[in-house]
């Protein structure tokens, strides 16, 4: 998506440990236009799917998911908490998974009212580097009896192996962006 790769360039920063920061447009600030955009992408990635339900895990992927839910008929998002909230009932699906960004494990958590065994679900995050939330978003849709239609990925790190992980497990996977390598003088994207 051109777009999204030269706002990358423009504006993305690569930090020490492989993190790119894009905070300007994707994390911190959000462009509305370009959310839009990818939404609009994304629908066309995965249309003829069948989508009942959007799922993505706090914080980054939110903004991201609403966007993109427009363009299934406004199907619900859910997002998995990484945090405990005395809003959420004791009757939860719950997996752990590790942060690559944040160098930390978690436990993130969907409350069984929102994630039903009827749903199609549709996987929507800002980032895959080695897959961990996004395997662990999937083990939540597989223990609630739900089908995994997709994963969505705003910016793919293809250097690393969460990629290549999902596709072997023949997961439809679409990305937007997929960044080949990157360094404080560059970033190269998949052709």
């Amino acid at each position: 998506m051109k777009l999204l790769k030269d706002l990358i360039l423009a504006e993305g920063k690569v930090m020490p440990g492989n993190i790119l920061n894009v905070g300007s447009f994707l994390n911190q600030q959000l462009d509305i236009g370009l959310f839009n955009e990818m939404g609009k992408e994304f629908a066309r990635r995965f249309a003829g799917q069948k989508v009942t339900r959007i799922l993505t895990v706090e914080a980054s992927g939110i903004g991201v998911a609403c966007i993109t839910a427009q363009y299934f008929n406004n199907v619900p998002v859910v997002f998995a908490r990484k945090h405990h909230a005395k809003n959420i009932g004791g009757d939860v699906y719950h997996v752990g998974v590790t942060s690559y960004t944040q160098g930390t494990d978690y436990n993130i958590t969907v409350s069984k009212e929102h994630l039903r065994p009827e749903d199609s679900v549709l996987l929507i995050d800002d980032f895959l580097a080695k897959g961990c939330a996004i395997e662990g978003l999937a083990s939540l849709i597989k223990v609630a009896g739900a089908a995994l239609t997709g994963v969505g990925i705003v910016i793919e790190k293809g250097f690393q192996s969460g990629g290549k992980r999902l596709r072997d497990q023949n997961i439809h996977l679409e990305s937007l962006a997929i960044i080949e390598s990157m360094s404080p003088e560059g970033i190269c994207f998949r052709a």
